[in-house]
């Protein structure tokens, strides 16, 4: 089998991890410890996305120099990875030696082929600061609603997207001063000579998830690539052009070339060849992403890849966001949860769990929904796993396992056959299929001991004989299980090694029953959840205002790590008040009969492609499907509300029985449920829903 160099996008080094990231961290870290487990070769390396103007602002404003704050952030980072049990085979930085090489490299290969071109464009300019201003760094009324203190890329509170020169009334981020326009001389890399080539390695089979490759293909690919904009004039903190004095990579550029770099730098502590890695027929290279970065890794990436010689990606797997109780993570209900936070309250093994159980291959939004969380890890992991154990290793401690395994009417052999499944959904990203096939073992394995009963059988001394051999089976059982579970929970596996005395670190042991072995004394492997300590996290987690107490820069700081993060999982949202102004708006429809409401037909539905209508000032053309092949079209007036790219892959309820409606842009076969009045909210339905369920 190819060997395997995984990576997961970099962390922005402007902002501490938060359970959001974990998403993602947490879902390469189980496909490599699973494969690690097989015996495949498996290398998983990350590094600190480190460049950008969002860096250089904080250190200025700091009064520390930017090697110092990046410094500081990859220590807080790789101390809360490997808190949550995140083993990374090297960690690095794109701020090193071995990626400005590699960037020089790709870049001589770009100029080589006759892909950089250069362009003038109009920015706005901080005359205070003396620097051209992302949009991010630029705030004024958005020139569709008008509503104020708007960032110059988008409107929260319309959606609207535009150019920060058409915002009304302009002002720096940074300092509050009126912006200027004016043009600099950017370089620019062609990519639609790639486009043929994108077209059909974009479309392989198993390289990103179908929805993924189906968006590509209808929202980019339909069309010529837009030139690609890859510097960034001084200042800028980055790596600068050496052929283009004055011109810095912009971020985007330099922060795949990161995962080479950690690689190099791997490579040369192992002393391994680089070539073999990333110029080699015998390796595969997977990378992990979240839905909002695909066209950097799917478009770009391979492009630049390509121009070097280097080996692509075999596949490219996209994840969903993270929302918390049904909405997005918020400061201000305490659900937007450091890493840092989280472990001062409750186990990192809780929250691998359950994200395991949610995580498919397709990109599904996840939600950490806090109740079912306690009841999650409670009644599966507690309950159904570790009771195993402490209710049968107590019983053995002094006899230990059998000598022969005995009679257990064929369990044991049928958990073996499901290895193979189990392995199967954890090779292909389907941690959520690997899971509960994995409880249902568990179940199988409970319903034995309270058959057997053997607390029971030991207040009978003639019977110490049938409880060893009770006690054996269930401890095998539980072995296999901990087994699977290990991708998910090393640190179970761990800790079950020494109570069995056996290594848990191979997925074939599981085929095999431990015998004749002693059991060691049994120490509590993990504890219930305890709802106050839920409480108590969500408490810490919610702060007062700091950024409208300390002035600028802390709203600055949130702004930019809000921004940068790389593969954020959910932007924080703000508070929404049940103050009843929407129901006197609006009042109650008149009453209806039951009779009534079953004519109408709403089912879970899946968006599978999402499109601008051109001629149509409001509408978005959505397919959605009802599970299998059943697909419908609807037309839905929410253009100003939902960027196409952020619905693909959502789960939404529609109107299924609604009569199609022609109109001049196709035929509509439904209806999208959303509410608003002001704004546009679609309605979703709580994680674990289908395609194809009826709403009752």
């Amino acid at each position: 089998m190819k060997r395997l160099l995984l990576t997961s996008a970099l962390p922005y080094a402007n902002g501490h991890i938060h359970i959001g990231h974990l998403v993602e961290y947490t879902q390469t870290d189980i496909f490599a410890r699973y494969w690690r487990m097989t015996g495949r070769r498996c290398v998983y390396l990350c590094a600190d996305d480190t460049h950008g103007t969002a860096i250089m602002i904080r250190a200025r404003q700091e009064g520390r120099s930017e090697a110092d704050v990046i410094a500081d952030m990859s220590a807080a980072h790789q101390r809360d990875f490997a808190a949550f049990q995140i083993r990374f085979d090297h960690y690095g930085s794109t701020n090193s030696p071995a990626n400005r090489a590699l960037c020089e490299e790709i870049w001589a290969s770009l100029r080589e082929r006759g892909r950089v071109t250069a362009k003038e464009v109009t920015q706005l300019f901080d005359p205070e600061e003396g620097m051209f201003l992302a949009d991010r760094f630029v705030k004024g009324t958005c020139p569709k609603c008008a509503a104020p203190d708007q960032y110059g890329d988008s409107c929260d509170r319309c959606g609207s997207t535009y150019a920060a020169t058409d915002l009304v009334e302009p002002r720096s981020a940074l300092t509050g001063a009126r912006p200027e326009v004016r043009s600099a001389q950017h370089l620019m890399v062609a990519i639609e000579p790639e486009r043929p080539f994108l077209s059909s390695w974009t479309q392989g089979e198993g390289r990103m998830p179908k929805e993924i490759a189906n968006y590509l293909a209808g929202h980019f690919l339909s069309e010529p690539l837009r030139d690609w904009d890859v510097s960034r004039p001084a200042p800028y903190f980055g790596f600068e052009i050496p052929d283009a004095p004055g011109n810095y990579w912009y971020v985007w550029f330099d922060a795949p070339i990161g995962y080479m770099a950690a690689s190099k730098e791997w490579c040369d502590r192992q002393g391994e060849a680089f070539d073999d890695w990333w110029r080699s027929e015998e390796t595969e290279i997977v990378h992990v992403i979240g839905k909002d970065i695909v066209y950097f890794h799917t478009l770009f990436w391979p492009a630049m890849l390509r121009s070097a010689r280097l080996t692509l990606p075999s596949r490219v797997q996209v994840h969903g966001f993270l929302t918390v109780n049904g909405e997005k993570m918020s400061k201000s209900k305490g659900t937007f949860v450091l890493a840092s936070t989280y472990l001062k309250h409750l186990d990192p093994a809780y929250l691998r769990y359950y994200y395991a159980s949610k995580l498919s291959s397709k990109v599904d939004d996840i939600d950490l929904n806090l109740e079912e969380l306690v009841n999650k890890v409670n009644a599966e992991l507690v309950n159904k796993v570790v009771n195993l154990a402490s209710r049968s290793s107590r019983l053995v401690a002094q006899a230990g396992l059998s000598a022969a395994y005995p009679d257990d009417g064929g369990l044991f052999a049928a958990a073996a056959a499901e290895s193979e499944a189990i392995g199967a959904a954890y090779a292909g990203f389907d941690y959520a299929r690997a899971t509960r096939i994995i409880v249902s073992l568990a179940d199988r394995a409970n319903e034995y001991v309270d058959r057997m009963q053997p607390w029971a059988l030991a207040k009978q001394p003639d019977k110490k004989a049938e409880v060893q051999a009770v006690c054996t089976v269930a401890l095998n059982l539980f072995r296999q299980i901990v087994i699977y579970l290990a991708p998910v929970l090393p640190k179970l596996a761990d800790d079950v090694a020494r109570l069995l005395g056996s290594p848990m670190d191979r997925w074939e042991l599981a085929k095999t029953p431990l015998v004749g072995t002693p059991v060691a004394a049994y120490e509590h492997l993990m504890k219930r959840v305890d709802p106050g300590a839920v409480e108590k996290m969500i408490a810490e987690s919610r702060p007062a205002d700091e950024a409208a107490a300390q002035g600028g820069a802390a709203a600055l700081a949130a702004a930019t790590e809000a921004a940068g993060a790389q593969s954020p999982a959910a932007g924080g949202g703000a508070a929404v008040e049940d103050d009843g102004a929407a129901l006197a708006k609006e009042p109650l429809a008149p009453e209806c009969t039951i009779d009534d409401f079953g004519k109408v037909d709403l089912r879970v539905a899946r968006i599978v492609a999402a499109e601008h209508v051109p001629e149509a000032k409001k509408l978005l053309k959505l397919t959605v499907s009802l599970g299998g092949e059943a697909r419908r079209t609807v037309f839905a007036g929410i253009k100003a509300y939902y960027k196409p790219e952020d619905l693909i892959g959502r789960l939404v309820i529609v109107c299924a029985n609604l009569a199609p409606r022609k109109m001049k842009f196709g035929l509509s076969e439904g209806m999208v449920l959303a509410a608003g009045d002001e704004t546009v909210h679609l309605l979703s339905p709580d994680s674990g829903a289908k395609p194809g369920m009826r709403v009752h």
